[in-house]
């Protein structure tokens, strides 16, 4: 009898599969509240959502039975004004995940190696796995910083092609120091550096500028965090010329939805508003921060994204997770090397805030 399952790709069988959070609405149901009524602080979504004008452009798209350009010219005119790079650059995608896959299909053969520091972003091991490559994990010290003495002998050792950096890194917050970036960008690889959630850390961080002037530079970035995009999934990234034509060969050619254009475009010309918005995100997280600190079994981690990852001690992290869902107040939890016995939270509102803390503070007096 013929067994198509034979014919799965080798690596594709071993590989592990990715875990993302249950739906907003398959939580809802499980746990019997109302969607309105749950605080969801578990997967970095802004808590503000998309501008009036974003809602405004989806309410009237003209042409959404007509195939999207697979050029996103409008789109990409946009970001090139706003980010003052050549447009030449500029890819966009279905979220920055897809140009996370579209990059690793661009350079990985499979058995090819690539450097991974954990604990980080899973999608970068998960695309990893997908295209065959060999995946050489160099973790993170104890306070989440790269170890850049050990990337350097690796990249000696194991020839990588990339290597991935989150910056700020998920889900501890922290950046990475810019003259560690320097000393990797003068290795032979690509440094593919994610900045996701770079809206929430000091301007200077940002690298987008200075693809321009390096060959092994890759920047991503995002509308999911900073423009409340995340379920329309949009994303772009700021090649090296070189690699252009080719990205454009392999992208599928109408990857950007016509509603998730429209709305990122909206959002774009709304940046000034949006940088308000983070700001006070940024606020809220400060705010938060402290409030953590007085929580006895907690100990925050100093964030630059808009997210705070606390390591629990004296009870179970897990269970702690649990005794706040059953409350309507959604956190992630981790159980990894590396992260052990932690929760992250995404920062909400303010009464987002109050929320949380009060609850805490309940099950501190209850303990």
């Amino acid at each position: 009898m013929f067994e198509p399952e034979r014919l799965i790709r080798a690596h594709i069988r071993k590989m592990p599969a990715y875990e993302p959070i249950l739906p907003f609405e398959v939580l809802s149901e499980q746990l019997g509240i109302p969607a309105e009524d749950i605080i969801k602080l578990d997967a970095n979504e802004n808590p503000y959502g998309p501008l009036p004008a974003v809602k405004e452009a989806l309410a009237n798209l003209a042409y959404p039975h007509i195939y999207p350009d697979p050029e996103s010219r409008q789109l990409r005119a946009g970001l090139s004004a706003y980010h003052r790079v050549p447009v030449e650059n500029i890819l966009v995608g279905a979220g920055a995940d897809e140009l996370i896959d579209l990059t690793l299909r661009l350079l990985i053969e499979p058995g090819d190696a690539i450097l991974n520091c954990p604990p980080t972003f899973g999608m970068y091991t998960f695309d990893g796995d997908l295209n065959g490559a060999r995946i050489i994990s160099i973790p993170r010290t104890m306070d989440f910083a790269i170890d850049v003495n050990t990337i350097e002998t690796a990249t000696r050792t194991e020839r990588p092609k990339l290597i991935f950096l989150a910056n700020p890194n998920n889900p501890d917050g922290g950046l990475v120091a810019r003259e560690d970036i320097e000393r990797l960008l003068r290795l032979p690889l690509v440094v593919v550096v994610d900045e996701a959630y770079i809206q929430f850390a000091p301007p200077q961080a940002g690298m987008i500028r200075e693809v321009l002037e390096r060959k092994n530079l890759i920047v991503l970035r995002t509308f999911s965090k900073w423009a409340g995009l995340a379920g329309l999934r949009a994303g772009y990234g700021i090649f090296p010329i070189e690699l252009m034509a080719h990205l454009w060969k392999i992208k599928q050619p109408y990857n950007l939805s016509v509603a998730a254009s429209a709305a990122a475009c909206a959002a774009l010309r709304g940046a000034g508003q949006l940088k308000a918005l983070a700001g006070a995100i940024i606020s809220e997280r400060e705010r938060l921060f402290l409030q953590l600190q007085e929580i006895s079994y907690l100990e925050p981690v100093r964030s630059h994204a808009n997210f705070i990852l606390c390591r629990v001690t004296g009870r179970d992290a897990k269970e702690l997770k649990a005794d706040l869902a059953r409350q309507g107040i959604l956190l992630r939890y981790f159980n990894k090397p590396g992260l052990q016995q932690t929760i992250r939270i995404s920062v909400g509102r303010a009464e987002h805030t109050a929320a949380l803390i009060q609850a805490l503070k309940e099950l501190e007096a209850n303990a």
